[in-house]
């Protein structure tokens, strides 16, 4: 028999821990990527792309960018993502002296960007321009050599510099950007007010080494997926997520170990399997993480579509037993509504989740905002989806299957395997991952656990009936 979230509930332990602040909630995302909170947004095209990433890493946890753009974008999301804040700006974004203010401010509206470094012909800093400079000019025309902060008042420090050093630089001058230079004085980087404040104010935010915000990006097993994985390498993708339904099936186990020949230092997490056997095979392939979950998410029809499934919590369970020894981290991803089922997945050996239809009506996701009976809500929709077949055909012709026999070559109609919805608009998605990770503390206090590690030990299930479950829930009021 398997079974379900809903078909289990946490028994309550003796605990001496006093207070949910006692509990540790940083789960593995992969191997060697830790999450303060561990939460992940999938990649969905209705979900995760930069502002999304962005967001999830400021809070603890981490989001990966969709596969269903082309290369080039995908690219660009994961680069707005690492440059969105960091202690030192590697490349910062110049312009020349010579060039007008019109011009400047086409780029910084381009770049995303409030500030441009102004620089010579040999790449040293000669001024700096910033939307302060800008405020109130009406002719566009003139040189910003007339309206920056000239290089006779421009504060600059060595490579090198501590934060602390920085900070002080920033504060005593007053300024807000702070311009990095070589020996030879050339442009070496820049570090901003407003990225050292955050990393005080969000400490528990998951950083890459250099400081820079964790991302992680979504690729397939066939066509470009071996120059789009090096591609993201490159741009600074912290893991990579290999895309697809069936990760338990020949072309998925070859991918991994072909990922990770580009892939370097890279993580890999794979999946998606819902058996022992299938999270072996993919730990044997060389996954760093594996991704639990066929037919769990709201959005997902594979188990009416195709009979295909295993009820999640089972899943997990199964899962979770068969990497156990290996040390390669649990992903339960779908058929996650509320926190006290994620302190359920945890409990069944997840290290982190992952959630779509909690975060798709969030601000931060791209998913498009339509008028539904007089509420405002987002569109939402599984990726195997006909919407989602159609947006892959667009990019790379994804939404048609070939199926070799002999030397014959069949062409059959993807059969959509998921539904397009819609979701209420709601908080941001930094309150979503508050209020899992309460309920997860709240769960694991209960089952008298301070760490995942322990809650995967500890905890312990009781089987309900559907009575139990309807008792479960608010009953016999009105709202």
């Amino acid at each position: 028999m398997a079974l379900s979230y809903d078909d289990v509930l946490l028994a309550p332990q003796r605990s001496p821990i006093a207070s949910r602040s006692d509990v540790d909630t940083s789960g593995r995302f992969t191997r060697n990527i830790v999450l303060r909170a561990p939460v992940i947004s999938a990649n969905m095209d209705t979900v995760t792309e930069a502002p999304m990433a962005i967001a999830m890493s400021r809070a603890g946890g981490i989001g990966v960018i969709h596969r269903f753009l082309t290369i080039d974008e995908q690219v660009r999301e994961v680069a707005r993502v690492k440059r969105a804040e960091a202690l030192v700006i590697d490349d910062p974004f110049t312009v020349p002296s010579d060039v007008s203010l019109s011009a400047a401010l086409d780029e910084m509206a381009i770049r995303g960007t409030g500030g441009l470094v102004v620089v010579d012909g040999e790449y040293r800093p000669v001024g700096m321009l910033t939307r302060r400079d800008t405020l109130l000019r009406t002719d566009h025309s003139v040189p910003i050599s007339q309206v920056m902060t000239p290089k006779d008042r421009l504060v600059v420090a060595p490579i090198g510099i501590d934060e602390d050093g920085a900070a002080a630089m920033l504060r005593d001058n007053r300024i807000e950007k702070l311009p990095l230079v070589d020996a030879e004085g050339r442009l070496a980087g820049l570090i901003t007010m407003r990225d050292l404040l955050q990393r005080k104010e969000r400490p528990f935010a998951t950083k890459d080494e250099r400081g820079r915000l964790a991302v992680a990006a979504a690729i397939g097993v066939r066509g470009d997926h071996l120059e789009r994985a090096q591609a993201l390498v490159e741009a600074g993708a912290d893991a990579l997520v290999l895309d697809i339904a069936h990760g338990h099936m020949e072309q998925a186990l070859s991918a991994v170990g072909a990922v990770r020949s580009v892939s370097g230092t890279t993580e890999v997490v794979a999946g998606n399997v819902a058996t022992a056997e299938g999270a072996r095979d993919l730990v044997d392939a060389g996954a760093d993480a594996i991704k639990v979950g066929v037919g769990p998410g709201s959005v997902c029809s594979t188990r009416v579509v195709a009979g295909v499934g295993v009820p999640q919590l089972t899943a997990v369970f199964d899962c979770a037993a068969a990497c156990r020894d290996s040390g390669v981290p649990i992903i339960a991803d779908g058929g996650i509504r509320a926190g006290g089922d994620v302190a359920k997945a945890v409990g069944a050996g997840a290290d982190t989740i992952m959630i779509g239809n909690m975060l798709a009506g969030c601000p931060e996701s791209p998913g498009t905002v339509v008028n539904r009976g007089g509420t405002r809500v987002k569109v939402f929709r599984g990726m195997a989806s006909a919407g989602a077949a159609a947006a892959r055909r667009a990019i790379d012709g994804d939404a048609r299957e070939v199926i070799a026999q002999g030397d014959q070559t069949e062409f059959l109609p993807v059969v959509p395997e998921g539904v397009e919805a819609v979701v209420p608009l709601r908080g941001s998605a930094e309150s979503v991952v508050a209020e899992l990770v309460g309920g997860l503390r709240s769960g694991m206090s209960y089952s008298n656990a301070t760490t995942i590690a322990e809650m995967q030990q500890l905890a312990r299930f009781v089987r309900i009936t559907p009575a139990g479950l309807k008792e479960s829930h608010p009953h016999d009021v009105s709202f």
